[in-house]
C-alpha cells in the first residue's frame, strides 16, 4: 500500500462509499486505485475521506511461474492520466526503503535531543502487545487473511499506544507506505506490537509490527507500519503533545528514524500530493527529496499531455501548434512527425548540452549534477531580450543583451510498455550551490519537456510542451498572435538536427560493418 492520508473522519450512522479500479497492469503485478468517500444522509453532505493506491501481485502456478496479466486499455482522460502516472508511482515504491536508509546514513537528519525531561513520558509506558486468532471470516477464498483485517488490528493496537501517551482519544491521520511481507492463513496467531517512536509538537508516530505463527512454528514477520496520530480539541485544532523519552539503544534508533520519516512524509505530501498549480515554481532540491521531485516532474508532464482540451492554433508544413487554456494557465504543444526512430530521437533530445545546435534560445547549457542514470540537473542560459525593449529592465545600457538562467531538473523515462512514449521532463529547482548571479535574471520553468511516440515506418511523433511561466509568456503570446514563427523555425531546425544525426549514426554503423568484413576476409 502507498501512503494513506486521512483527510476526514467517519462517524457512526454515516454512509461509506468505496470505489476501486485497476489503473495499470504490469507483467505480474497491478496497481489498484481506491477512493473512500463519506455521505451524511441527514445533512445531504458528501466528502472525500482518503485516496490510496494498492499493489497486487499474481500468485504462482503449480509449475512455480507467475501468471502474466493482460494489459489495461485506458479510455477516458482520467484513466489515461492514472495509467501513465502509475509507472512513476511504481518507481517511488521501489525506492522508498532506500530513501530512508540513505537519509540516515548520509547524516542528512540532524540528531535530535532525546534526553529526558521533567514531563517526558517513557516510551516503555506506551507499549502494547495483542494476539489475534485468524478465523474463517477473517480470510478470503484462498484462506489468506484479508490485508484490511490485519491493518484494522494494527490500527487498534496503535491507537491504544497513542492513547497512553496523550491520555485522550487520538485521531489517525496517516499510514506510511508499507508492504505485506508474507501471508497468514486461517489458524494462525497474529502477534501485534505497538509503541510510540517519537512525539512531535502536535503529532506522534506509532510503530506497529505484526508477526504470525502456528502452534509449533517460528514467528514470521508479515508486516510493519508507521502511523501518525493527532489529538484534536473541541474546535478541531491539533493539541500540543507531551514529549517522549525513548528506550536506550533500540528506542533511540526508532526515535531518530521517526524524524527521518517525518521529513520524507512532508516531502511527499508537499511535492507529490499537491496539485501542480499549488507548488511553487522552484522547489529546493536535495538527495532526500529527489525521488519525489522527479515523480512530480514526470507526472506533471504526463498529466499535461493527457489533457483533452487542446485547441489547434496554427499549422505550417505539418508542424502543429496547439494551446490549452485553464483559468490563469496557458500551455502550448508543438508537434510534428520526424523520420527518425523513437529511441534515436530520445537519445539525441535527452542530452540538453547539445540543444544549442538546433535551439537558438539555448546559448549555454552545463550539467551541474548527475543524480542517477535518468535524472540530471542543468544550468541553462538564454537571452531575455535587449535593453529598451518592452518589459526589459531599464537599468541596463541601451542595446545591451540581457540574459537569464535556469536551474533545471531533467528527468528522462523510457517506455514501460507498448504504447507508452519516451519522456523528457523539465522543471525548475533551487540549488544552494548555484544562487542567482549578477548579470543574469533567474528564470523558472513550471512544466516543460518532450514526449516521443513511435509511429509506423520507423518514424517518431515528437511533441514539445511548455506550461507558460511569466518569463516564457511573451514568447508564447507573440507566437499565438501570428507575429512570430519562432516555434516553427525551431522545430524545423530540431527535425533537421535529428535526421542529420540519424544519417551520421547509420553511416558510422555501415562503416563499422565494412571494416569488420574487411578484417574478417583478411583473417580468412
Amino acid at each position: 500500500m502507498d501512503d494513506i492520508h486521512f483527510e476526514h473522519t467517519i462517524s457512526v450512522g454515516q454512509v461509506v462509499n468505496i470505489k476501486a479500479k485497476v489503473n495499470r497492469a504490469f507483467n505480474t503485478s497491478m496497481e489498484v486505485g481506491i477512493e473512500v468517500s463519506c455521505e451524511d444522509l441527514f445533512l445531504d453532505r458528501h466528502w472525500r475521506v482518503c485516496h490510496a493506491f494498492a499493489t497486487f501481485v499474481t500468485q504462482r502456478t503449480n509449475t512455480g511461474e507467475r501468471v502474466t496479466l493482460k494489459p489495461i486499455v485506458p479510455h477516458s482522460q482520467k484513466e489515461q492520466v492514472e495509467y501513465s502516472v502509475a509507472v512513476e508511482r511504481r518507481r517511488v515504491r521501489m525506492l522508498h526503503d532506500d530513501i530512508i536508509k540513505d537519509l540516515l546514513s548520509s547524516g542528512g537528519i540532524q540528531q535530535a535531543d532525546s534526553s529526558t525531561g521533567s514531563k517526558a513520558v517513557s516510551a516503555e509506558r506506551t507499549k502494547v502487545e495483542s494476539v489475534e486468532l485468524v478465523l474463517p471470516p477473517h480470510a478470503n477464498h484462498q484462506v489468506n487473511t484479508f490485508g484490511g483485517q490485519i491493518m484494522a488490528w494494527m490500527v487498534n493496537v496503535a491507537t491504544i499506544a497513542a492513547s497512553r501517551l496523550c491520555q485522550a482519544h487520538p485521531t489517525l491521520r496517516a499510514i506510511d507506505m508499507f508492504t505485506f511481507r508474507g501471508p497468514s492463513q486461517v489458524g494462525d496467531r497474529i502477534i501485534l506490537k505497538a509503541i510510540v517512536n517519537n512525539a512531535f509538537k502536535t503529532s506522534m508516530e506509532v510503530g506497529v509490527r505484526a508477526e504470525a505463527y502456528q502452534e509449533e512454528g517460528p514467528n514470521r514477520h508479515i508486516n510493519s507500519a508507521f502511523m501518525t496520530f493527532e489529538v484534536l480539541d473541541k474546535c478541531g485544532k491539533p493539541c500540543t503533545l507531551p514529549r517522549i523519552r525513548p528506550e536506550p539503544q533500540e528506542g533511540e534508533r526508532r526515535f531518530q528514524e521517526a524524524i527521518a520519516r517525518k521529513k520524507i512524509r512532508l516531502d511527499r505530501k508537499y511535492i507529490i500530493s499537491r496539485k501542480q498549480s499549488e507548488v511553487p515554481l522552484s522547489v529546493p532540491w536535495d538527495p532526500t527529496n529527489q525521488v519525489y521531485l522527479s515523480y512530480n516532474n514526470v507526472s506533471a508532464l504526463k498529466v499535461l499531455a493527457a489533457s483533452n482540451n487542446w485547441r489547434l492554433n496554427s499549422e505550417k508544413e505539418k508542424v502543429f501548434l496547439y494551446i490549452l487554456e485553464r483559468k490563469s494557465m496557458l500551455s502550448i504543444r508543438v508537434e510534428t512527425v520526424v523520420d527518425v526512430p523513437a529511441h534515436r530521437a530520445f537519445s539525441l533530445l535527452a542530452e540538453l548540452r547539445n540543444r544549442h545546435r538546433w535551439d537558438s534560445l539555448y546559448k549555454k547549457c552545463e550539467m551541474i549534477h548527475q543524480v542517477d542514470e535518468d535524472d540530471f540537473i542543468y544550468r541553462v542560459v538564454t537571452p531575455l531580450g535587449r535593453a529598451g525593449a518592452v518589459g526589459s529592465p531599464t537599468s541596463v545600457s541601451q542595446g545591451e543583451t540581457i540574459f537569464q538562467d535556469f536551474i533545471l531538473l531533467a528527468s528522462k523515462r523510457t517506455p514501460c510498455g507498448s504504447g507508452d512514449p519516451y519522456v523528457i521532463a523539465l522543471r525548475s529547482v533551487i540549488l544552494p550551490t548555484h544562487p542567482p548571479t549578477e548579470g543574469y535574471n533567474r528564470g523558472e520553468v513550471m512544466c516543460a519537456g518532450f514526449t516521443i511516440l513511435e509511429t509506423d515506418g520507423d518514424k517518431s511523433l515528437i511533441s514539445y510542451y511548455n506550461q507558460a511561466s511569466p518569463e516564457f509568456l511573451p514568447y508564447i503570446s507573440t507566437e499565438l498572435a501570428g507575429l512570430s514563427t519562432t516555434f516553427y523555425q525551431t522545430f524545423c531546425s530540431c527535425s533537421q538536427y535529428l535526421i542529420r544525426n540519424r544519417l551520421l549514426s547509420e553511416e558510422k554503423t555501415d562503416s563499422s560493418t565494412c571494416l569488420s568484413e574487411v578484417l574478417e576476409s583478411t583473417q580468412l
